[in-house]
């Protein structure tokens, strides 16, 4: 679990945590002998076509030496099952780069380049000194799957009878109005939602739903809107 802070509609804050419920299936799949079957991953070649276009002009001669020589298998490697991966970034040279900024790129219709963002200096807003507020802006349940896309989903739980309160009446609140309502980062609730540094920009949809005693307080994140399709007249 995560530590998040979060204020509520009357900008009382407090810091809770979530994390996300996974939901076992009720079916397994298994191999015909009966055992569980398992996703591996195994290495299909070594050789790096792109890299060894560079050292011919004709395609087919790449072609020959690669009959001839079959330079693509190598015997201690090829089919070789992997346990634990690391992801690496390489250079032009395909060497290793161990010190790597990444952008965000805004393309204009044409193509072109229109900016540039560091996401690497974006740090994350979900447990910062400002909690995430509500915007006052709400969403009817059915209109909001109509308008966002959710991408992810977490739940909101509390770590003491305090916050369990302080959470129990958000969730009521938004149970009752049959809504969903819009949180944002920043003093004015405005910002979009980093979980990490770096990373995604979310828009943020608080979902309550209670049953008695009991509350879910779900946090839905989006980052694609869909829009009505406009057809122009002809």
């Amino acid at each position: 679990m995560r530590p998040i802070h979060i204020s509520d509609s009357r900008r009382r804050d407090a810091e809770v945590v979530f994390h996300v419920n996974y939901l076992k299936k009720s079916v397994k799949m298994v191999l015909p002998n009966g055992r569980t079957k398992e996703n591996i991953k195994f290495i299909k070649s070594t050789i790096d076509i792109e890299r060894s276009l560079k050292h011919y002009d004709d395609l087919r001669l790449l072609a020959d030496d690669i009959m001839a020589g079959d330079p693509e298998i190598d015997m201690e490697m090829i089919g070789k099952m992997l346990n634990h991966t690391h992801k690496l970034y390489v250079d032009k040279n395909d060497d290793i780069a161990y010190r790597v900024n990444l952008f965000q790129r805004v393309i204009n219709p044409d193509g072109t380049e229109k900016e540039r963002r560091d996401i690497n200096k974006v740090p994350s807003n979900v447990n910062s000194e400002i909690p995430l507020k509500w915007t006052g802006k709400r969403f009817k349940k059915d209109e909001a799957i109509r308008k966002f896309i959710f991408t992810r989903k977490y739940q909101i739980r509390h770590i003491n009878g305090v916050t369990y309160d302080f959470l129990y009446n958000m969730a009521k609140e938004l149970h009752d109005t049959d809504s969903l309502m819009l949180v944002g980062g920043g003093k004015k609730g405005t910002d979009p939602i980093m979980l990490s540094r770096g990373g995604a920009a979310y828009r943020g949809f608080l979902e309550g739903r209670v049953d008695g005693d009991r509350y879910c307080l779900i946090l839905h994140l989006s980052n694609v809107e869909m829009k009505p399709l406009s057809f122009g007249k002809g």
